[in-house]
């Protein structure tokens, strides 16, 4: 193993961006609630709020459009497809997912984004190793959230929900998005290690054959990340790197 907790073969970090990077899981996981929370009142008042199983389980690492998707269909709720400019709330699938968007920038824009310093330490490390890193989320605002934490330059390669859609990119649990960071730095998939904290990214490190997978465990999760595939869970990267 290398002083920063990972196998020898390891060449390239490829991180995924909320929960790992930034503390952005939460504010998404609040927004999720609040649309979908504002949808099942409009259509009955007693229906079963959203909450964090749900969250979990149905929405955590996915794509937007795939996370309404996700959840609808445990509800037993079909809706219309919608387009990409549908208005945010119109009872579309885009259109609920651009209502969500549109309560995440706001709630960055009023509570602003932080990063965690144990992650930043951890890719700082990671490059002074000339190993080479990628961060890879299915939110389409990844850059303006890295840009704000001043983390755009530590990162080679950048595979978020803008780079999926114009590449037509399936999202986790898919592994297609860390394949393309891997591609992209030219280091195979078994020379790369995955950083993630939602399960879905746990299956899309699996199932990619990743040469490690390391499961960040910010809300307790530790046995369902490993149970997903995680090689390793910590709560903080900087643990991996304590002997550096």
């Amino acid at each position: 193993m290398t002083s920063l907790g990972l196998p020898d073969r390891i060449k390239a970090c490829l991180f995924d961006l909320d929960g790992v990077i930034t503390k952005t899981a939460v504010v998404h996981a609040a927004a999720w609630k609040a649309m979908f929370d504002e949808f099942l009142r409009g259509r009955d008042a007693q229906s079963r709020p959203f909450d964090s199983s749900d969250y979990d389980r149905y929405v955590d690492g996915l794509p937007r459009a795939d996370g309404v998707r996700s959840f609808l269909a445990s509800r037993g709720i079909e809706l219309p497809e919608g387009g990409a400019d549908d208005p945010p709330g119109r009872d579309t699938v885009h259109g609920l997912g651009n209502r969500k968007n549109e309560l995440v920038l706001e709630k960055i824009r009023t509570e602003g984004v932080e990063a965690y310093d144990g992650t930043l330490w951890y890719v700082e490390a990671a490059r002074a190793r000339h190993l080479r890193t990628a961060v890879v989320s299915s939110s389409a605002n990844c850059r303006d959230i890295l840009r704000s934490v001043g983390a755009e330059d530590l990162f080679e390669v950048r595979i978020d929900g803008v780079v999926a859609a114009e590449r037509h990119l399936p999202g986790k649990p898919r592994p297609d998005t860390f394949l393309a960071a891997a591609h992209d730095l030219d280091v195979d998939a078994r020379n790369c290690a995955v950083f993630e904290d939602a399960l879905a990214g746990m299956d899309a490190g699996r199932s990619g054959h990743f040469g490690y997978v390391v499961g960040v465990d910010r809300v307790g999760q530790s046995d369902a990340l490993r149970a997903h595939g995680a090689d390793i869970v910590v709560k903080d990267l900087a643990e991996l790197g304590a002997d550096a």
